[in-house]
């Protein structure tokens, strides 16, 4: 059974037999109120009939009888009868009704028993005993309340019809409500059943923006969001991989094949040397390449306040360690008080790749195994230049030092996949920044990064 029907079915019923509920209690109130009410009336006419006879002892029986006869209209069959201490019969009403167990209710009466109720076929019999005026009298009425069965009659029918509306109207209802709120879940349904991870992410449009299934409609989308970006993220990482590592890959199979035809064993210890630096630069751009691809995929990078000018003297003091014949000059353009001049968002692995690799440039490019750089806050973002004396990249060269395995005339003799520059260019759009290089002197590389402070 769909969520549709169950709804109808549960709601239906539900409402259904509590409307039955309702209206059968109501039915119950009235029926207990009309017996209440006509043992109320047949005590109060008997008595009337008692004081008739107990204050006015001369009256004429007749007039009794057609005061009897005037009420005959309110209760069809009524018969009165009244009885002394002694149980002797001083009044009786009509002659045709009988009264069944009279002795019996006197019986009970005589027992201090103050009222005695019965019923008989459609007849009510009420029996009461009654003092007045130092005497003890006993008076049993037998009546049917005909106005008050016609009132419960007409009340079942107009409840029957109530209830029978009421029904058909909450059938309805339910069926309009049952739509009204699996609706959306039909349009959500029909628009996941065709959802392909081939095709660009469509969000799911709902409508509403606080009701369970817009909000699921939203968590959706989230979900299916991340879903196609780890999609996306192994179709491209795989992609990336192909594509970035096929040279490396053949850089370092070439290097295989002359180890494995060098005699030489200086020259093969020298080959192995090669083959480890290009081994750990092969490394750290599979680890770039993930980074870049999670980012290309669509993957937020986890940003944090990185102080850069920290990062930068760590840096300097690991490649103090691995070279440390090189010497890093770190220098501040202006005295800096306010350290949020000097703190950017970045996710710190990918900033720390990128000014690495620009660090390494500068160990690799320089003749005076010296490097400086500059950190220059500017107004919303922070400037630093990575300078070092060395071979330059001539004009015809410039426009290509981005693209994949390009390297320039003054890389001869340096070892490389001419990757570098495409991750650190990479990497800083990606964090809104940029890289420029110049070489005004044309006797010194400056590689100009700017990042934003917010």
């Amino acid at each position: 059974m769909n969520i549709r029907k169950k709804i109808i079915w549960n709601f239906s019923v539900v409402t259904i037999v509590l409307v039955g509920i309702t209206l059968v209690f109501i039915y119950m109130l009235f029926y207990d109120y009309r017996k209440e009410e006509f043992q109320q009336q047949q005590q109060d006419k008997i008595l009337t009939t008692l004081n008739f006879l107990t204050e006015i002892r001369e009256i004429d029986e007749k007039l009794i009888g057609t005061m009897d006869r005037i009420s005959i209209d309110e209760y069809y069959n009524e018969k009165i009868l009244i009885f002394d201490a002694n149980q002797k019969l001083i009044h009786s009403s009509i002659q045709q009704s009988q009264i069944t167990f009279t002795q019996n209710i006197l019986n009970e009466l005589a027992q201090e028993v103050d009222k005695v109720e019965l019923k008989e076929g459609e007849f009510e019999i009420l029996g009461i005993k009654v003092e007045s005026k130092g005497l003890v009298y006993y008076g049993i009425s037998k009546a049917h309340d005909l106005a008050g069965f016609h009132y419960l009659d007409y009340l079942r029918f107009i409840f029957s019809l109530t209830f029978m509306a009421i029904s058909v109207i909450i059938i309805l209802m339910s069926h309009y409500l049952s739509k009204k709120i699996t609706d959306p879940i039909v349009s959500l349904t029909k628009q996941i059943k065709d959802f392909n991870f081939e095709v660009k992410f469509n969000p799911i449009v709902t409508t509403g923006s606080k009701n369970e299934v817009a909000i699921m409609g939203q968590r959706f989308n989230e979900l299916m969001q991340r879903m196609n970006e780890a999609f996306s993220f192994q179709k491209n990482a795989v992609q990336h991989i192909s594509h970035e590592l096929k040279t490396p890959i053949a850089v370092l199979v070439s290097n295989f094949e002359r180890i494995e035809q060098e005699s030489d064993l200086e020259k093969i210890k020298y080959l192995i040397k090669n083959q480890k630096e290009d081994t750990e630069n092969l490394s750290k751009i599979i680890n770039s390449l993930m980074e870049i691809s999670k980012t290309e995929s669509g993957s937020i990078p986890k940003l944090t306040k990185i102080r850069v000018d920290e990062l930068i003297f760590d840096l300097a003091e690991e490649f103090g360690v691995l070279h440390p014949e090189f010497h890093f000059s770190i220098e501040y353009a202006e005295t800096i008080e306010d350290e949020q001049k000097l703190t950017v968002p970045a996710n710190l692995r990918l900033l720390k790749a990128a000014l690495s690799n620009l660090m390494i440039n500068c160990i690799q490019y320089s003749d005076d195994y010296k490097a400086k750089i500059n950190i220059i806050p500017r107004a919303k973002l922070l400037q630093l230049e990575f300078i070092n004396k060395g071979p330059v990249i001539n004009e015809d060269e410039k426009k290509y030092i981005y693209e994949h395995y390009f390297r320039g005339k003054n890389s001869q003799g340096k070892r490389g996949f001419g990757l570098g520059l495409v991750f650190i260019r990479k990497i800083l759009r990606m964090h809104q920044g940029e890289v420029v290089y110049s070489n005004e002197d044309l006797i010194s590389n400056k590689f100009t990064i700017t990042l934003p402070l917010s």
